[in-house]
């Protein structure tokens, strides 16, 4: 076996993957010639400060950066695919980063909060109401994801996704990488982003339940204010699951995370496959540079 990569992260970018690492990002991508470009750069200082360390925190702080890693990575591999050389990056970015952001937070906490007034309205108790509220929000997450897999460029993306997932698995069973081999490895992969998000809809459902009745603006707030609190939780748990996977309940405790992963995947043929594969392998390759400059 070979050794698992704790800090592993990554994700499909247009016609690409992107491959994070303890030290450094590779992302693969296909030119206008079909040809495959590589662009790796070492992660910034934040993945190497004291707050990577303090749990709860840690979260916030790695998933605020990697949201803008990943805008990066995709505008980047959007430029190499046209021929343009502009690249989004700055105030440009942030500010991308920050619409996006609001967008998910009014659709996914804003709007089932607000709807949830109507089911007291209705005489529902304010413990079922609350319930009712995480259900819609969890409703919301799964049916966005399904109807924006159904456009066919979506659904491209989520082969490269799955290419990711496919590489990073055969990697860890110790297997060659080379496309065939790749492609007979699972779509699902306990480290994922699409297993961040259910877990923090779930942990939403249970810490809003406990709220008492409350005027709609405070209720609005409230889910704003939580969310850093959610997310840090969100992220610890996906952590402790996967450094403890041998566990059989753990195992069980991660299959709906699993499940809606086959939403935000789909099979890769093997020129997708042999993209992942050359994302994996030009960032395993900055890390050993990386690591030789250290030693």
């Amino acid at each position: 076996m070979r050794e698992r990569l704790p800090t592993y992260g990554g994700q499909a970018v247009i016609e690409g993957v992107m491959m994070r690492g303890g030290k450094s990002v590779a992302i693969a991508m296909r030119d206008p010639d079909q040809q495959i470009v590589i662009h790796t750069e070492e992660l910034g200082g934040i993945y190497k400060s004291r707050l990577t360390k303090i749990p709860f925190l840690r979260g916030l702080v790695i998933l605020w950066d990697a949201l803008g890693l990943g805008m990066r990575a995709l505008t980047i591999s959007a430029n190499t695919q046209t021929g343009e050389d502009d690249q989004l990056g700055g105030p440009a970015l942030y500010l991308t980063l920050a619409l996006s952001l609001a967008f998910g937070i009014g659709l996914f906490f804003l709007a089932p909060a607000a709807i949830r007034q109507l089911f007291q309205h209705l005489g529902l108790s304010n413990w079922w109401s609350n319930l009712a509220e995480g259900i819609m929000r969890l409703l919301l997450l799964i049916g966005y994801i399904w109807v924006i897999g159904l456009m066919p460029d979506v659904r491209r993306v989520f082969a490269y996704h799955g290419a990711e997932h496919k590489t990073i698995n055969a990697f860890e069973a110790g297997d060659d990488l080379i496309p065939e081999i790749v492609a007979t490895y699972p779509l699902e992969h306990a480290r994922c982003g699409t297993a961040f998000l259910l877990t923090l809809v779930l942990i939403s459902v249970l810490i809003f339940s406990l709220f008492g009745p409350m005027p709609l603006g405070w209720r609005l707030a409230s889910r704003i204010l939580l969310i850093p609190v959610i997310a840090g939780i969100a992220y610890e748990y996906i952590r402790w699951t996967a450094t403890h996977m041998h566990w059989a309940f753990v195992r069980w405790m991660i299959k709906p995370n699993l499940a809606l992963q086959r939403l935000t995947t789909r099979e890769p043929d093997l020129d997708i496959i042999e993209v992942g594969i050359a994302a994996f392998n030009a960032m395993r390759e900055a890390e050993q540079k990386q690591q030789e400059i250290v030693l």
